[in-house]
């Protein structure tokens, strides 16, 4: 008798001992492979036909696309225990790597910040360049924001008299993010002269053979961003994240990190703990430079 992958997802759903969290991330993260394979007999799913599903999402953050193979790969280890199959297809599948033109990096990486004299070298930088860039630096600097959420923004959610505005986060969480009288200034500029009124976005683009207006696109703001940090050799390996993380670095000690936790939508406190450990390695950098100073002075 032919056993279907859905079969196979059935049982593996149904052990007894699953606290419910578990259940539930593995049901939506099986789901979406049942619909695109659920009626094939289990045997014919090898590891080209996982890979190929695993590269179909692409769109997903790399943290959550190694969870989803992660659940596949338990999956089939169920299956081999149980005897539907020999071995597992997924097994010794590298996984994604993270990319950081997207924001992305592992969890264990250090977070990469801008100095002082980095952030003159940067706004100098965009000034030159054009105001929507400008503007978006500024807010993402000010705020905190991920790149994200920042350009799904409309204009009718920026509460201008507060100077605030509300983003949804991961796992659906909403939070305000506040921003400075500068990014008002460099915000206030960019929709007066140069915002598309035409659409409800805050941030737009005009496509330069339909003229059609939309949403800048991350890929848009990227390539705006590269052509100003290339331009500078202490600017070349940053990206528009690392703002976020700069914000959040120039903040470490100022507030309760329970109060930082909540300006970043951060999930787990332990990811705003890692901040903690950046200032510190930067207090230690200044001291030693500081003491060779002192000592080279003698």
């Amino acid at each position: 008798m032919t056993t279907t992958l859905a079969q196979v997802v059935t049982a593996f759903l149904c052990r007894q001992g699953l606290a419910a969290s578990t259940l539930k991330s593995y049901e939506l993260t099986l789901l979406s492979l049942l619909k695109v394979h659920g009626s094939l007999p289990v045997q014919l799913v090898n590891r080209q036909l996982i890979k190929d599903y695993l590269e179909s999402l692409d769109e997903l953050r790399y943290t959550t696309h190694n969870r989803h193979q992660a659940i596949i790969s338990a999956l089939f280890n169920f299956a081999v225990e149980e005897g539907y199959i020999q071995s597992n297809p997924v097994g010794r599948l590298n996984q994604r790597k993270p990319r950081r033109e997207r924001g992305e990096h592992k969890t264990d990486e250090i977070r990469r910040y801008f100095t002082p004299s980095g952030l003159d070298v940067l706004y100098a930088g965009v000034k030159k360049s054009n105001a929507r860039l400008e503007a978006i630096v500024y807010l993402l600097h000010r705020t905190g924001a991920r790149v994200g959420e920042l350009l799904s923004l409309e204009l009718s959610q920026i509460n201008f008299e507060q100077r605030k505005f509300q983003v949804v986060g991961k796992g659906n969480k909403q939070r305000w993010c506040f921003y400075s009288e500068d990014a008002e200034s460099s915000l206030q500029d960019y929709i007066k002269y140069y915002r598309h009124k035409h659409s409800t976005a805050l941030f737009t683009a005009q496509h330069p053979t339909t003229r059609v207006i939309t949403p800048v696109s991350y890929r848009t703001v990227n390539a705006d961003w590269r052509k100003v940090v290339d331009q500078h050799e202490e600017l070349k390996e940053t990206r528009l994240h690392d703002l976020r993380h700069t914000f959040a670095t120039e903040r470490v000690g100022l507030m309760a990190i329970e109060e930082l936790r909540a300006l970043m939508g951060h999930e787990n406190i332990q990811t705003t703990l890692r901040y903690q450990k950046i200032t510190s390695s930067r207090a230690e950098l200044v001291a030693k430079t500081a003491l060779n100073s002192l000592v080279n002075s003698i």
